[in-house]
């Protein structure tokens, strides 16, 4: 199994002191950052613009992963590729284009992310994994912070290991959605690599021990 990366969600962050919370990050050795993307439309949430990933892009150097959950992304890959996001997930449901948009996302040079939601089967997207650098099993229904672990999401992590093993791909495996250190313990157990967590992290006191308890799981 791949190493453990710990990916923390600023959709939970100190918005009004966010540099305050990167800077923990950033001693920390955290090298990637999950960046929120909502159009109030495919999700009932409105959050992050590229303006921001530009800031992020220009003050840091972590990686940027930008979680697209928006209606049709084909309209807005390029300006987020262009604000610096070094990687882009779009959802399978969001687009009857689906396959020209992941294309779209490679040939803007960047890495392609797809993501599934908690009711979507991983058929949906079979025939994309070659296409892919990562896959995201959303382990709640998104679009907002804090719900709880669905468990049962658990079981489509284990069949999308067992298809990446069968096939030989190389995707990462990240999860989002209600990740302490319980149920970021079961997903790695299930073959995941990549925890994301949000309030998690930042809801608590000590972002650090938080960050921690995740660590020790690998």
């Amino acid at each position: 199994m791949k190493n453990l990366i710990i990916e923390p969600s600023l959709l939970s962050a100190n918005l009004l002191n966010v540099k305050h919370d990167l800077n923990i990050l950033l001693n920390e050795q955290i090298k990637r950052v999950h960046v929120d993307i909502m159009d109030g439309n495919f999700v009932p949430n409105l959050a992050f613009t590229p303006e921001f990933v530009k800031q992020l892009d220009e003050s840091t150097n972590l990686f940027l992963d930008c979680h697209l959950m928006v209606k049709d992304p084909e309209k807005w890959v390029s300006f987020f590729a262009n604000s610096g996001a070094d990687l882009i997930t779009v959802h399978v449901e969001s687009t009857p284009h689906i396959h020209r948009v992941l294309q779209q996302i490679k040939e803007l040079g960047k890495k392609v992310g797809i993501a599934v939601n908690p009711g979507t089967s991983l058929q949906a997207i079979l025939w994309l994994l070659p296409l892919v650098d990562q896959v995201l099993i959303m382990t709640v229904n998104p679009g907002f912070g804090g719900q709880k672990f669905i468990f049962e999401m658990t079981d489509k992590i284990v069949e999308l290991t067992q298809l990446k093993k069968r096939f030989n791909y190389d995707f990462d495996i990240e999860v989002d959605g209600g990740i302490n250190d319980k149920t970021g313990k079961s997903c790695l157990d299930a073959g995941a690599n990549i925890l994301v967590a949000g309030s998690y992290i930042f809801s608590a006191r000590n972002i650090t021990e938080q960050i921690n308890k995740l660590r020790v799981l690998n």
